[in-house]
């Protein structure tokens, strides 16, 4: 068996005003989830259990994103995370920032390649 992926999507996320990045990674990856309405488990007869969700986040402070807040937005599956350099911080006149985070979702199944 190997690691099949199905599934990409990605999304976008902002913290307009509270600078904060596991907000903003939060928001990007809910846009990423809700871009599809995706039966792939049902489709390979697996169980929603059996997804490999592999969740990458870009933002330009990653130690800044609390990982266990994302893991709580997907409803099911086996997710992994990766949090790097990325995305964008816009400056704004009073000295502030408003944070842009982006976000890929990968879904895979562990089964073998068809022949």
């Amino acid at each position: 068996m190997a690691k099949k992926r199905v599934a990409v999507e990605f999304g976008m996320g902002t913290s307009l005003r509270r600078m904060d990045y596991t907000q903003a990674a939060c928001r990007a990856l809910r846009d990423a989830l809700w871009h599809n309405s995706l039966t792939m488990a049902d489709a390979f007869g697996f169980d929603k259990s059996a997804m490999l969700v592999d969740v990458e986040i870009a933002v330009q402070q990653p130690d800044q994103v609390d990982i266990g807040e994302l893991a709580k937005i997907l409803p099911y599956g086996q997710p992994s995370f990766r949090v790097e350099h990325g995305g964008l911080d816009i400056a704004k006149p009073n000295g502030d920032h408003t944070v842009i985070a982006n976000a890929a979702v990968i879904v895979s199944f562990d089964m073998e390649a068809a022949q």
